[in-house]
């Protein structure tokens, strides 16, 4: 295969989904033919029958779909204050210099840090409700985006900035005109990753006194050894989170159409 030739949308997405249907098939078939335990790991099949009974019975007296809502809801109530703090600030971070002095050794320290720890502290300072969950996701996402679109607009061409201030554009306008654009797919990027790190800390989020939501329903099911349930929430953790990944994507072809066609 030539290195730098390009795959198409439908040849790439066809290439997926044989990949995906090979990896449920060999899952399947290590089922039938008793290759691991149905305790630890349950078949495609009974994962499916679980699905059905949760469809049309809930979890814990809750429908499916409401424990879906409830961490979608959560993600997008942490996720839309991060982007529009997060983008605005990093920005000016990486444009100033002084700025991202002073604010740095604190992303660097926070960032890093595992969100499990810092349960105790938010339960103190914001509760058990709400307000608790959506912090510790917001958080995460806050610093992915901040670090994200800090380097991106570091890496503004200094020629066009040059250039700018030689006309005497302002600093406003030379981050308006010229390093928000410039750095649009970097900041796509950081938000694509973004929702990947605060979709992975709503299981953490959902520790904090939670009766509702998928990280709930995996950790409760797991108290019980009902393998099948978990399985069930794991996979609607991932395709919930692709199909998150999706939309941004989509929107970023919208918005950044001259990305990669340089």
């Amino acid at each position: 295969m030539h290195p730098k030739k390009k795959l198409s949308r439908a040849g790439g997405a066809a290439i997926s989904l044989a990949s995906v249907t090979v990896f449920v098939f060999l899952w399947f078939l290590g089922g039938r033919l008793n290759l691991f335990s149905p305790l630890l790991l349950p078949p495609p099949g009974e994962i499916c029958l679980t699905a059905a009974e949760m469809l049309t019975e809930g979890y814990r007296q809750l429908p499916l779909w409401y424990h879906v809502a409830v961490s979608v809801g959560r993600v997008f109530g942490a996720f839309i204050p991060a982007v529009l703090i997060g983008v605005p600030v990093g920005l000016a971070m990486g444009m100033f210099p002084v700025l991202q002095a002073l604010v740095d050794p604190f992303v660097q320290f926070f960032r890093p840090l595992p969100k499990l720890a810092l349960i105790p502290l938010v339960i103190l300072w914001l509760g058990i409700g709400e307000t608790s969950k959506i912090f510790l996701i917001f958080i995460s996402a806050f610093l992915t985006i901040l670090v994200g679109c800090a380097a991106a607009a570091g890496g503004t061409d200094q020629g066009r900035l040059r250039l700018g201030r030689a006309l005497g554009a302002t600093d406003r306008q030379l981050l308006r005109y010229i390093v928000f654009p410039g750095a649009l797919p970097e900041i796509f990027t950081s938000v694509r990753l973004a929702v990947g790190v605060g979709w992975t800390t709503l299981i953490a989020a959902e520790m904090v006194a939670a009766d509702t939501g998928i990280g709930w329903m995996v950790l409760n099911a797991s108290s019980y050894m009902r393998t099948d349930i978990v399985m069930l929430g794991i996979i609607l953790l991932g395709l919930t989170g692709y199909i998150l990944d999706t939309i941004i994507v989509a929107v970023q072809r919208i918005v950044v159409p001259w990305d990669g066609k340089s």
